[in-house]
């Protein structure tokens, strides 16, 4: 009968020793708390300070802009970052108030059905007040200027960042639309 309470006892500890391992390899991220009167961007991520799973990309040339995305007359930039864990590229957006973002990296991008900008070749600034349209129909055809209706074309509220294949059509313009990212697509 002792022999079964010890080796009751023992296997509680085992099991409460494990358990207390499991609660001490949890990591907690510190958020990055934007200004009250900033612009509110929607799925926050970890930092990089607190994920060290996330690096610049040293494939990409460029692999950083810099610009004004969200209107604020601060200084905003915008790196090409791999997530080393699935090897997935995206965004790291750094606003000049402080506050970080990422898109990408294994996490649909703005909807458009892909979670990874591997493929990237030209990555730029889209000028603020340039106007840009959808240029691609339904059917996969490229349209010009003059077959878009003027309420489809969009002048850039602010800067935009401007992704495409370097040697093939595809990419578009991301940018900021009442706090919300927007895609544009460009052949």
């Amino acid at each position: 009968m002792t022999k079964k309470i010890t080796t009751l006892f023992i296997s509680c500890l085992m099991i409460l020793s494990c358990q207390k391992e499991k609660t001490q390899k949890v990591t907690t991220y510190n958020s990055v708390e934007p200004a009250k009167d900033t612009l509110q961007i929607s799925n926050p991520k970890p930092t990089p300070e607190a994920n060290d799973k996330i690096i610049i990309s040293k494939k990409h040339k460029p692999n950083s802009i810099s610009l004004d995305l969200d209107g604020d007359g601060l200084k905003d930039v915008v790196n090409i970052v791999q997530n080393l864990e699935n090897q997935k590229y995206g965004l790291e957006i750094l606003f000049g108030n402080r506050k970080l973002d990422y898109l990408g990296m294994g996490k649909d991008i703005v909807g458009q059905g892909f979670d990874d900008i591997d493929w990237v070749g030209i990555f730029e600034v889209a000028p603020r007040n340039e106007i840009y349209y959808n240029n691609v129909n339904d059917d996969g055809e490229i349209l010009t200027e003059d077959q878009v209706k003027e309420s489809d074309k969009i002048k850039l509220p602010n800067d935009g960042i401007f992704i495409h294949q370097a040697e093939s059509c595809g990419g578009g313009v991301i940018y900021l639309k009442n706090g919300k990212y927007e895609w544009i697509q460009q052949e």
